[in-house]
């Protein structure tokens, strides 16, 4: 038996878990899972869902790495680069991984199986899509039986959907809260009253509620039809697509590079900076933190660099991500984050799901037009910011605006100027402490100035 840890986010399904072996993911297969498996594999589901790149792909072994007795298979999945979160993806990513659940349901459906849950949590973008990551959730179609997993369907992709389209504000924060999915319950609560006016809203949403407040235990369970399950995977997948492909509505920041007062000469100015900054760099990895629609993070994309592009705004991150799949950017992962306040450790023994800093690692980190909106607007002090830095960038390129720049004045027109020590010297103390200069260079035509970091040891 080899020494393997069991994944902790784990151990909910008795088919089988993940667990780490010397350095390497596996998946084991439980002998209660063993008919189902089989099917998969012989009836030509997973060949098809593979081929479509639908569903990660994976090599079986016959090595027995755990020397549990209800061990059946060991399976090594293909290696995905970096786990996201549904409370980091934007509504169009949302939707896309809920359009990906239903088309491998009608797919499975094709060959005697169903799924027995319909998460998000199942679901990764690799290469700019989303792709099925687990193996174990196909189950034995049983046409006489409902779809099992519908409430889950509706709590994790459909109810947040609606929500964020009637409500047009991001709603990850509440994902985070509710990891198993936002109860209809809350979603009927929530939802405007224009909403009585969307036939769908009333089925899955109005009448799920009423009938759930009303079931009785025990009560006889309806006999199904397998023309009732398309039926209804059919008017989910046409309430999905029906959800407008962008949303206008404006945010902070979904405008910046348009409603800036910084001109364009500026941005073209500092892209000069960035590509000599970037020109010299061994980097296989980055993090783009407050990517805004991306500019910058298709810089290092375009060199071959594996790029989360993230941002605290969902109208930007939808924007770019829909770019990403209209060029099929495979290097490019849009993510919303919130760096005050980043996705947390959540769920059973806060293991479950990792934070979003213990989850990444990567060789560069940006930090453009970034730090005067947590010193001045979040109240971050200098010093705490930098070794923050420290702590998650190897190499950093991060951008100093000082006070005199007038995005800093319009910031501190509403609010009092409490903010001695922002300034470049300060900063650069600060910095120093844990980075070698390795470059600075203003941006010629501001204030602001760029600078080009490694960390120290």
């Amino acid at each position: 038996m080899t020494n393997y840890h069991q994944h902790p986010a784990s151990f909910k399904d008795p088919s089988g878990f993940i667990f780490e072996a010397g350095g390497t993911l596996y998946r084991q297969v439980n002998r209660s899972y063993a008919t189902a498996y089989d099917q998969l594999m012989s009836s030509g589901l997973y060949k098809q869902l593979t081929a479509k790149q639908l569903l990660i792909t994976h090599t079986e072994l016959d090595s027995n790495l755990t020397g549990s007795p209800d061990w059946y298979k060991t399976l090594q999945p293909d290696t995905i680069p970096f786990i996201s979160y549904p409370y980091e993806w934007s509504f169009e990513q949302l939707r896309d991984a809920a359009l990906l659940t239903l088309q491998i349901m009608r797919l499975a459906l094709n060959h005697g199986m169903i799924l027995k849950d319909a998460t998000p949590f199942n679901i990764q973008f690799i290469g700019g899509r989303p792709v099925f990551i687990d193996t174990l959730s196909f189950d034995l179609y049983d046409a006489a039986k409902p779809w099992v997993a519908y409430r889950q369907f509706c709590q994790c992709f459909l109810f947040p959907l609606y929500l964020e389209h009637y409500l047009k504000k991001d709603v990850q924060k509440i994902l985070s809260v509710y990891i198993d999915g936002i109860p209809v319950d809350v979603t009927a609560r929530l939802l405007p009253w224009k909403s009585n006016l969307s036939l769908g809203v009333w089925l899955h949403v109005y009448l799920q509620n009423t009938v759930q407040r009303g079931k009785k235990p025990g009560a006889n369970a309806v006999q199904f039809q397998k023309k009732k399950l398309l039926d209804l995977l059919s008017h989910l997948d046409t309430i999905l697509q029906r959800f407008p492909g962008e949303r206008t509505y404006k945010t902070t920041w979904n405008n910046y590079y348009d409603d800036t007062i910084l001109s364009q000469e500026y941005l073209q100015e500092k892209e000069k900076l960035f590509r000599a900054f970037c020109s010299g760099l061994t980097v296989r990895t980055a993090l783009d933190i407050g990517a805004n629609d991306g500019y910058f993070s298709r810089i290092l994309a375009s060199q071959g660099i594996d790029v989360v592009a993230s941002d605290v705004d969902g109208q930007c991150i939808s924007r770019l991500y829909r770019e990403v799949s209209r060029n099929k950017t495979a290097n490019i992962l849009p993510l919303i984050l919130d760096v005050a306040n980043p996705s947390p450790a959540v769920g059973f023994h806060n293991r479950e799901r990792a934070s979003f800093f213990d989850r990444i690692q990567t060789d560069l980190v940006l930090a453009l037009a970034l730090v005067h909106h947590l010193v001045i607007g979040k109240n971050i002090p200098l010093p705490l910011l930098a070794a923050w830095f420290n702590d998650i960038a190897p190499l950093l390129i991060i951008e100093f605006v000082p006070k005199q720049d007038d995005k800093v004045q319009q910031m501190l027109s509403s609010r009092e100027d409490v903010f001695g020590d922002y300034t470049q010297e300060h900063f650069e103390a600060c910095f120093s402490r844990y980075f070698n200069l390795e470059d600075r260079r203003p941006v010629p035509g501001t204030h602001r100035i760029l600078y080009l970091m490694k960390r120290k040891n």
